[in-house]
């Protein structure tokens, strides 16, 4: 990246640590929904340029972090697509694809020729990349922000209390209200003579890929809460409201 001081043009070299030390800001406010309708709110930026400053001591400006963002976006969109098909995972240790055999690799070739760098790419910080640029698939319009989840989510009871016995009371309670949801359904359809609509649902694919960026997850615990996803859909929604530090601890009291 470049910038023109006077007659000069400076360079800025982005190091991993830099890296770590803006996305690290921009996952706080991602999950405090500090988001614009169109990048960042500008306090975000500052925090940014400060946060760079005191642990790199390195002077950054707006510019370049939108310039940097950009980067971690095609990375997400990229990798994110390639994670959704048959055959490949993430490589945690190596932050690199993971993939199951050349043949896999030359198929998905084929048709997507642009992807041929990634294929031993390291790309550092994924699971903060993926956090922050993660898509919305309900409406296709990007991530969702806290405040934005906070409207959509049904009421809760004021006095409810946090620990574990609740959750659990509350995942039955989930589990009920769609069984009603779907009974209600099905009870009018009978007396229409319009087809029963299928419930909108979350592919298979898309479950995979969310678990396997969660950090750590054991090949079993992943396997047991792609089962109880596949078959609700809500449980997987309640996930992904979660921030991606906490969603290993839910899975497995989920398990």
């Amino acid at each position: 990246m470049a910038t023109t001081k006077g007659n000069k043009r400076v360079y800025l070299t982005w190091t991993d640590e830099m890296d770590a030390a803006l996305l690290a800001v921009l996952v706080e406010h991602h999950n405090n929904g500090d988001h614009a309708q169109n990048g960042w709110k500008p306090h975000v930026y500052n925090a940014a340029i400060r946060n760079v400053r005191e642990k790199c001591n390195v002077e950054i400006t707006k510019d370049k972090i939108a310039s940097r963002c950009k980067t971690f976006d095609k990375h997400y969109e990229v990798i994110s697509k390639i994670l959704s098909q048959s055959g490949f995972s993430w490589d945690w240790v190596n932050d690199k694809l993971l993939i199951d055999s050349d043949d896999v690799w030359n198929k998905y070739m084929e048709a997507n020729k642009s992807a041929a760098c990634y294929k031993n790419k390291v790309v550092k910080n994924w699971d903060a990349i993926s956090t922050i640029y993660s898509k919305d698939h309900a409406n296709g319009q990007g991530a969702q922000t806290g405040a934005e989840s906070a409207q959509v989510l049904p009421e809760q009871v004021d006095d409810a209390s946090p620990d574990l016995p609740q959750k659990k009371q509350r995942t039955g309670e989930a589990i009920l209200s769609i069984l009603e949801d779907l009974k209600t359904s099905f009870n009018d359809s009978l007396k229409s003579t319009e087809p029963l609509p299928m419930p909108s649902v979350t592919s298979p694919a898309e479950i995979l890929v969310t678990l396997q960026m969660v950090l750590d997850l054991a090949r079993s615990d992943m396997l047991k809460s792609y089962g109880k996803f596949i078959l609700n859909e809500r449980l997987f929604q309640a996930l992904l409201e979660l921030p991606m530090d906490m969603r290993k601890e839910w899975l497995l009291l989920l398990n």
